[in-house]
C-alpha cells in the first residue's frame, strides 16, 4: 500500500503520530476522522478493497472492524454521489409515470402501468415481456439450474439457505441477445444506467417451494456484506419478472401493506428503497407455489457500476 497506518488512531504513519503505535484488536476501536481520510485516499487511488483491509489488519485492527469502516465510508462517497444525482432528479430507478400516465413505450414496446404504491415504491407492470421471450427465459436456464442460495452474512459469498427453495441461475450481463434486449429494456423503463444491474436470475419454483419473507438490501451490520457491496454499492432497486405462471399459490407478497402480485407470465413487479433499512416498508417474499411451477427473472439495480 502506497501510505502506512498506525494502529489505535488510524494516523497514517508521520502524520503527527508514531508507526509503530500499537492499539487495542477490539471491537472498541474508534473510526476516526484521520482512518475514514486514509481510506478515503485509497479508494479514490483504486486501491483494492481487500488490499485496503489487509493493511487495517496488519496494524491490529479487527476484521469485521476493518470491512465495517471501509463500507461507512463507501457508502458516504455513495451519498454524496446521490446527493448530485437527486439534485437532477435521479436518485432512485423510477418509471416516468409521475403525471399518473399508465401506459408506457419503451423501446417499441407497450407496457401498462397496472398498479402503482408510493411508500414503499411499488410499480406493477402489465406486458413487460412477450410470450416468445418469457419462453426463451425458460429454455435457455433450464439446463443451469441449481439449488438457490442467499448471502452468507457472516463471510460473503453465498450459501443455501431453508428460506429459500427454489432452483436458479445467473446470466452474465449482455450475455445473448436476448438478454441484451431485456435488459436494454429494463434501462429504458426505470431510467436506471443498464451497467449498474446486476446480471439476471431466473428461478423455478416447484410444488412447495417458497421465499419467506425478506428485504434485498445488502445489511451494512453483517460482515458478509462488506465484499458485496465493493462490487457496485448498495442495491436500490428490484424487478421481479414472471416467466411462468403455476396453477395455484407463488405471490409475491408485501406484508408491511397487505399487497399481493400474482404470478401472471410476461408481467412484472417493481420496488425500490432508499436505505438498507426496514422502514422502506420494502420487505417482501415469495408465497408457496401449491400447484404447477412458477418461473421468474429478476434484476437487482445497483447504486453504482456492477462489477
Amino acid at each position: 500500500m502506497s501510505s502506512k497506518l498506525s494502529r489505535a488512531s488510524g494516523h497514517p504513519a508521520g502524520g503527527g503520530q508514531q508507526a509503530g503505535q500499537v492499539g487495542r484488536q477490539s471491537a472498541s476501536q474508534d473510526v476516526t476522522p484521520q482512518l475514514r481520510q486514509w481510506i478515503a485516499e485509497h479508494v479514490r487511488a483504486g486501491t483494492p478493497p481487500a488490499q485496503i483491509v489487509e493493511g487495517m489488519v496488519g496494524v491490529g485492527w479487527d476484521t469485521a472492524l476493518a470491512w465495517r469502516a471501509l463500507a461507512e465510508v463507501q457508502a458516504e462517497r455513495d451519498a454524496a454521489g446521490r446527493s448530485g444525482q437527486a439534485a437532477a432528479g435521479g436518485a432512485l430507478p423510477e418509471p416516468d409515470i409521475a403525471d399518473g400516465r399508465s401506459v408506457l413505450e419503451v423501446e417499441g414496446r407497450i407496457v401498462k402501468v397496472a398498479v402503482a404504491v408510493r411508500h414503499p415504491r411499488v410499480v406493477v407492470f402489465e406486458g413487460l415481456l412477450g410470450a416468445d421471450e418469457c419462453q426463451a427465459l425458460v429454455a435457455l436456464a433450464g439446463p443451469r439450474l441449481s439449488r438457490s442460495e442467499t448471502v452468507d452474512n457472516a463471510r460473503g459469498g453465498s450459501e443455501v439457505n431453508a428460506a429459500r427453495t427454489s432452483d436458479g441461475m445467473f446470466f452474465a450481463r449482455g450475455e445473448t441477445p436476448l438478454i441484451a434486449r431485456i435488459e436494454s429494456r429494463i434501462a429504458a423503463l426505470l431510467r436506471w444506467p443498464l451497467g449498474h444491474g446486476e446480471g439476471i436470475q431466473v428461478l423455478r419454483y416447484r410444488p412447495g417451494a417458497e421465499y419467506q419473507p425478506h428485504h434485498d438490501y445488502f445489511d451494512p451490520a453483517h460482515p458478509g456484506s462488506h465484499p458485496v457491496l465493493q462490487r457496485g454499492g448498495q442495491r436500490v432497486g428490484t424487478l421481479v419478472m414472471y416467466l411462468q405462471a403455476p396453477q395455484r399459490g407463488g405471490s409475491t407478497t408485501f406484508p408491511a401493506i397487505g399487497l399481493e402480485v400474482a404470478p401472471v407470465a410476461g408481467n412484472a413487479v417493481f420496488f425500490s428503497y432508499d436505505r438498507p433499512h426496514p422502514s422502506t416498508g420494502t420487505l417482501h417474499g415469495g408465497a408457496p407455489v401449491l400447484e404447477g411451477e412458477k418461473w421468474v427473472a429478476t434484476k437487482w439495480l445497483r447504486e453504482r457500476e456492477f462489477i
